[in-house]
């Protein structure tokens, strides 16, 4: 390749960080991350409770366990899983970060049922019935959502 032809890659003055340059259709990406999303953290009044049920909803598993921390995930090179902290103070007001769950289209409505078999129970935060999702909370009361599949929503 000789000097004058683009590498494709660059570096972003706003975070001094190299990323490639999009071509034709394609999405920024960074080529070094410095940063990473590790836990989503959870405070939890029952933690054993709690990582239980989010492990039977997202079919995942207990990765470790202590005294004041279980994290659960798919597995242990998951990039991402969630962290169960204790608290001693019971959920009060709705959450400002909530999880989006989804499934296949055909399936949402038994998913959801399922669901609040494990103890998950219905929520009103102001819904109007409009919506592409369904509000639920886990048995501590953490709000999460059900969205229908991507490909089913119309731009």
């Amino acid at each position: 390749m000789s000097a004058s032809e683009p590498t494709g890659r660059g570096v972003s003055q706003a975070t001094g960080f190299p990323f490639r340059q999009p071509t034709a259709g394609r999405v920024l990406q960074t080529v070094s991350m410095p940063i990473r999303l590790h836990h989503i953290v959870i405070d939890a009044h029952d933690l054993p409770m709690l990582a239980r049920f989010w492990t039977q909803a997202l079919g995942w598993k207990i990765l470790s366990e202590r005294e004041r921390e279980i994290v659960i995930g798919t597995d242990e090179n998951a990039p991402v899983g969630i962290c169960f902290m204790p608290v001693t103070d019971r959920k009060t007001v709705k959450n400002r970060v909530h999880l989006d769950l989804t499934s296949a289209a055909a399936d949402r409505l038994q998913e959801i049922d399922r669901l609040l078999a494990l103890g998950a129970r219905q929520v009103d935060i102001g819904q109007t019935g409009a919506e592409s999702w369904t509000v639920l909370a886990d048995p501590e009361g953490n709000e999460f959502c059900v969205v229908r599949p991507k490909e089913t929503l119309v731009r």
